[in-house]
């Protein structure tokens, strides 16, 4: 059995997978990154149920790195590791081959068009390459780490890809019209008085990151 990103470190909710898990003969945890919603809990749950972690290298619990192509075996079929960077460098995504299906970690979201991809330079053209390579997968639904399932997974895809590359272009207008253009004005020129208060520092970080992407295409 595979519990795939055990989330955070509760003791209520570790004694609850530990619970669910106790049949098995053989138990791994899986993560898809390190954030503490997704790895919190891996090593307590560790200890707790006698299973090795594992995921992608440079996450601190992992016992057994995972790469890209990699297979996870399990009662209910085999899992295939995808790398998909752009949430955070080391992402990565399972194929559950014998369900079509994608557990997608933060690289999808159940909800919305859009996730957290502002984490390292390099992180938005990582995201874009990460659809492509999801594009290749014979796809039925896609489970995310947050929210329902993904049961149309192209018009997924498409829908996260659209408004990533949408946000791109505005962030090209901008520099275009106004080449140093700061912060807080790039914020203002892409969302107006569409944000949510709150959310200001969120969308500025999102936003130095694809000023990052245009800037560095540029120079190419």
């Amino acid at each position: 059995m595979a519990i795939i990103d055990p989330g955070p470190d509760l003791e209520s909710h570790i004694r609850a997978l530990a619970s669910a898990v106790g049949p098995a003969h053989h138990r791994k945890i899986i993560l898809t990154h390190g954030h503490s919603d997704h790895a919190g809990s891996a090593s307590s749950l560790s200890v707790a149920i006698g299973a090795e972690v594992w995921g992608p290298a440079g996450v601190e619990c992992v016992g057994h790195v995972l790469a890209d192509g990699d297979v996870i075996i399990t009662d209910e079929g085999n899992l295939i590791t995808v790398s998909t960077p752009g949430h955070t460098s080391e992402h990565l995504s399972f194929y559950w081959e014998a369900q079509q299906a994608l557990f997608a970690g933060d690289h999808l979201l159940g909800k919305g068009n859009t996730t957290w991809v502002a984490d390292y330079p390099g992180c938005v053209s990582d995201y874009l390459n990460s659809i492509a390579q999801l594009r290749m997968l014979s796809l039925s639904v896609i489970y995310p780490a947050h929210g329902p399932p993904l049961e149309n997974p192209t018009e997924v895809l498409n829908r996260f890809e659209s408004h990533r590359l949408a946000r791109i272009q505005q962030v090209e207008e901008a520099l275009e019209q106004h080449p140093s253009i700061a912060a807080e004005e790039l914020v203002a020129f892409v969302y107006g008085d569409a944000l949510p208060n709150g959310m200001e520092r969120a969308a500025s970080q999102s936003l130095e990151a694809l000023r990052e992407h245009v800037q560095t295409l540029g120079k190419r």
